[in-house]
């Protein structure tokens, strides 16, 4: 395991695997594409990744709605009104995503199968990066849809922005964890033979505050974004070509 610090505080890691090729096959055997391929020497396979610790700038909230009616067309109905209203409310509100969530409509019966009532489920969601912007609005619609939800993410904007940077950095790891390793095994120089690219992220909870702007009368919800690592890797098998007589 190899640790570098880039200048960003950027954690650089890797795992280094050597493959010595050397083919167990006497010499008369061997054709001239062998002969070819250990000129080159043996192969390396090496990995570097770059990290950085990036806040949340998206929330997402889901609204939802849940009530009853003796019969499926009124459940329906009752839940299709409150939808309507509230999704004409929450629209035209800049900087917010409105969409429909789930929708559902099912009965419930008595142990004899007889349907005793019908019950009908529905969502709505709002997505933005203006936090204080959305939790107001879903404080003002609460009363109708309170939130059943949320959760927050890095847009994709800065994250395509984050992963840019981080493949620089990564690659230029890769590159010196290569020169290194062909310098130390008192080869000449290497050539790339593939590369692949990787990348993951994790979240992590961060401490809640209330909504605000909130009207005294309403009751808010924790909104606070966290923050999120995200990572790029860089694998690839490298060919050591001997140090030339």
């Amino acid at each position: 395991m190899f640790l570098l610090t880039l200048n960003r505080k950027v954690l650089i890691g890797g795992v280094l695997g050597l493959t010595m090729l050397m083919a167990a096959v006497p010499a008369s055997a061997r054709g001239h594409g062998d002969a070819a391929h250990n000129a080159l020497g043996p192969q390396a396979s090496l990995s570097a990744q770059a990290s950085s610790v990036v806040a949340q700038d998206t929330v997402q909230i889901t609204l939802t709605s849940e009530l009853n009616a003796d019969s499926q067309l009124g459940a329906a109905q009752a839940l299709n009104q409150v939808l309507d209203a509230v999704m004409k409310q929450a629209k035209g509100h800049q900087g917010i995503e409105v969409r429909s969530g789930a929708y559902r409509v099912w009965p419930t019966s008595q142990p004899d199968s007889k349907v005793i009532e019908w019950w009908a489920h529905g969502e709505i969601i709002l997505t933005s990066m203006d936090l204080d912007a959305v939790a107001q609005l879903a404080s003002d619609l609460g009363d109708r849809m309170p939130i059943g939800g949320m959760s927050f993410s890095v847009s994709p904007q800065r994250r395509a922005t984050e992963e840019q940077a981080l493949l620089e950095q990564a690659v230029q790891a890769f590159k010196a964890r290569a020169q290194a390793l062909t310098q130390a095994l008192g080869f000449d120089s290497y050539h790339y033979r593939n590369i692949e690219l990787g990348g993951e992220g994790a979240q992590y909870q961060p401490m809640p505050r209330m909504m605000s702007a909130m009207a005294s009368d309403k009751v808010g919800a924790p909104v606070e974004a966290g923050t999120e690592t995200i990572t790029v890797t860089v694998h690839g098998t490298i060919a050591l070509q001997p140090t030339s007589k």
